[in-house]
């Protein structure tokens, strides 16, 4: 008898006011419906009365849409260094800038506006 397979689940995790989130509404999500996942900003936490579980109000970025009660094990916080990764690892040093990713160049471009003296000299 084959044991069933089991996958790992992201530990628990208290979110803050600010933080950026990808939410699985799990209803369409299991009816097979569009538009079950979306990024969220969470706008506050609290105690649901009955069940004492912690509960989230959410900003739907897209829609710009409140979401209201929303479950904890159903989100994933979306980390600052994964959206600033392609920044982070922006090949400085290649003189073609089509080696980066548009973020990137975009980031450089506004910071030598800003302030030229806080990028690292060219070799």
């Amino acid at each position: 008898m084959t044991e069933p397979q089991t996958q790992a689940v992201e530990p628990k995790v208290a979110y803050t006011k600010g933080d950026f989130v990808l939410f699985r509404d799990v209803e369409r999500f299991w009816l097979g419906k569009p538009d079950h996942t979306f990024v969220g900003r969470v706008e506050r936490s609290w105690q649901h009365a009955d069940t004492h579980k912690v509960l989230y109000d959410l900003t739907e970025l897209s829609s710009l849409r409140y979401r209201a009660g929303i479950d904890p094990d159903y989100m994933r916080l979306l980390p600052p260094a994964d959206a600033m990764h392609d920044i982070d690892t922006a090949p400085l040093s290649e003189p073609d800038t089509g080696a980066m990713t548009p973020a990137a160049v975009a980031w450089l471009r506004h910071h030598l506006k800003a302030d030229s003296s806080a990028l690292p000299a060219r070799p």
